[in-house]
């Protein structure tokens, strides 16, 4: 299997002193590519899973409807021609079964298997200056030394517990959809609550309001969502895909959130308003989340552009509700379109119409508790069979704070998290050298970009800073904090004047343990100045960062 890295780097040789060179934690799309880009380099290299097998959330994410938004050929790996041509995909937009099925594919063919350690949680990492080594010891009790880690324990891996009094007592059946079980959980005929109407939730409820005897909807905050369009992929866009792999590689690793849209969109004022009108049509007809970042080059940061995207997408999803109050709770009014995660959907909306769906709209009936039967809002009881909590993650840092991570001069990172959410890069932490992370908070990676393409750009970051600490016989790297601070900075300064930045409840921005509303972790500066600044860092010799 070949691999074609961005930045090449030299065979590192080992280091006796450690049980490993490095440690993987995590065997889902990021931690499989690390893996297999470490070991290319000659290190000894372990990964830890937690789980008993590969995926990372498409193992674990396996409720009724789950499939990505990332459209064909988009979502795979780029950094191999060989996976491209072995693996034939069947849908537009593939379902979990079918992720989960490419990533242990993948597993398999690049022989990465046998250096995963499944069952196994990562619980604490600890630097220690004098060897330059980490320990890191698991949930199996047992502790061992590397002088590299890198986390790819995901941003969206950890899920927020139910903050409601007396879920515990519930006696029917619940679960996160993060956690669905293996084998399925029975629906037909049931009466079924799902709380929450984010992306998963439009998935969950789409694909159950047809078969459940009755289904109750609590909705804190309605979303705006877009209509997917799903055909079969044919042999032909197979073939047509793979011809164009370069160039589309290219595209990807270049566009602003790595997707190969054939055109730049229009600046808002230099469009008239039929053919604002005419794009917008053409980009809703297209079912992909093009509409969300394509509708305009400046609809992030231009309010008069986002209003006028804003208005289209309300009166498209207008149209679809039969019942105009019902509307009126199911189209936001506290938000502009694409300032919150847009979800893809298949008649997500018409699922309301349906005699056996019924929305409780939290805002004006919050739920109080839960008990052995149901759930107790302010004003009335709710018997159910099955609660489904579609309650989102700790985005960006959750996996990553349940690692107990003490770094340099004693510094633990959840603590310096708490106090101040920081990263250069999205990749490392200024007083925790040697430790890496994928999808962390401000890059691309942590909120706004097609995956597989940032995790190429993220793996190879990491496989040549490691590289870089090796060739120059060295103990560590670490950002400085002029370095960190210049990041911050620059993230602030082209991320919050979006409407990103503007709008405040949304997992774009860090939840703290107090409930207080913290930093914007989205980065809004696009791939194209993400990588320039990352690969000045490469070729500058990481000017700046604290090598040791």
């Amino acid at each position: 299997m070949s691999v074609e890295p961005d930045v090449a780097v030299k065979a590192a040789p080992r280091t006796p002193a450690s049980d490993y060179d490095a440690i993987v934690v995590g065997a889902g799309l990021a931690g499989l590519h690390q893996l297999h880009r470490l070991l290319g380099m000659g290190l000894r290299v372990a990964a830890f899973e937690a789980s008993d097998g590969v995926g990372g959330v498409w193992r674990h994410n396996r409720y009724p409807g789950a499939r990505v938004d990332s459209h064909f050929p988009h979502y795979q790996y780029w950094f191999s021609r060989e996976l491209w041509d072995e693996v034939d995909w069947l849908e537009r937009f593939p379902s979990q079964p079918e992720i989960e099925k490419y990533l242990n594919y993948v597993c398999d063919r690049l022989d990465l298997r046998r250096h995963i350690q499944f069952g196994t949680r990562v619980e604490s990492a600890s630097f220690d200056a004098a060897s330059g080594l980490w320990s890191v010891t698991t949930s199996l009790g047992k502790t061992v030394t590397a002088r590299f880690v890198v986390l790819n324990s995901g941003g969206l891996s950890a899920p927020r517990a139910a903050p409601f009094p007396g879920a515990e007592t519930f006696s029917g059946v619940s679960c996160h959809t993060s956690d669905w079980p293996r084998e399925g959980i029975d629906l037909a005929g049931k009466r079924v609550g799902v709380i929450g109407t984010a992306a998963t939730g439009i998935q969950v409820i789409q694909t159950i309001a047809p078969i459940v005897e009755h289904l109750t909807v609590f909705q804190r905050t309605p979303n705006f969502a877009v209509p997917m369009k799903n055909p079969a992929i044919s042999q032909a866009e197979r073939d047509e895909a793979r011809r164009n792999f370069e160039r589309l590689r290219g595209v990807v690793h270049q566009a602003f959130g790595g997707f190969a849209y054939e055109a730049t969109p229009p600046m808002f004022d230099e469009t008239t308003e039929v053919e604002r009108v005419q794009r917008l049509e053409a980009l809703w007809e297209g079912g992909t989340l093009e509409i969300w970042g394509g509708a305009f080059a400046d609809t992030f940061a231009n309010p008069v552009a986002s209003s006028y995207v804003t208005r289209f997408v309300g009166e498209k999803i207008r149209q679809r509700i039969n019942d105009p109050k019902l509307a009126d709770r199911l189209i936001p009014t506290d938000h502009d379109f694409g300032s919150r995660r847009v979800p893809l959907e298949t008649r997500y909306f018409e699922a309301f119409n349906r005699d056996n769906v019924e929305l409780v709209d939290l805002r004006e009936d919050p739920i109080r508790s839960i008990d052995a039967s149901g759930v107790n809002t302010a004003t009335h009881h709710i018997d159910l069979d099955v609660i489904i909590y579609a309650t989102g993650f700790e985005a960006g840092v959750g996996a990553i704070n349940r690692i107990d991570i003490t770094g340099r001069d004693g510094r633990r990172l959840r603590d310096e998290w708490e106090k101040a959410l920081r990263t250069t890069v999205g990749m490392q932490v200024h007083g925790f050298p040697n430790l890496f992370m994928t999808m962390a908070p401000f890059a691309p990676a942590s909120a706004l970009c097609n995956l597989p393409v940032c995790a190429d750009h993220q793996v190879d970051w990491i496989a040549a800073a490691i590289g870089f600490v090796v060739d120059k016989g060295v103990t560590s790297l670490e950002p400085s904090e002029e370095v960190e601070n210049a990041w911050m900075a620059h993230h602030v300064e082209v991320s919050e004047p979006t409407m990103l930045g503007s709008n405040k409840n949304s997992w774009y921005r860090h939840k703290r343990k107090d409930g207080s509303v913290g930093e914007l972790i989205a980065y809004a500066g696009g791939i194209p100045q993400y990588r320039a600044t990352c690969d000045a860092m490469i070729s500058s010799g990481f000017e700046g960062f604290l090598i040791r």
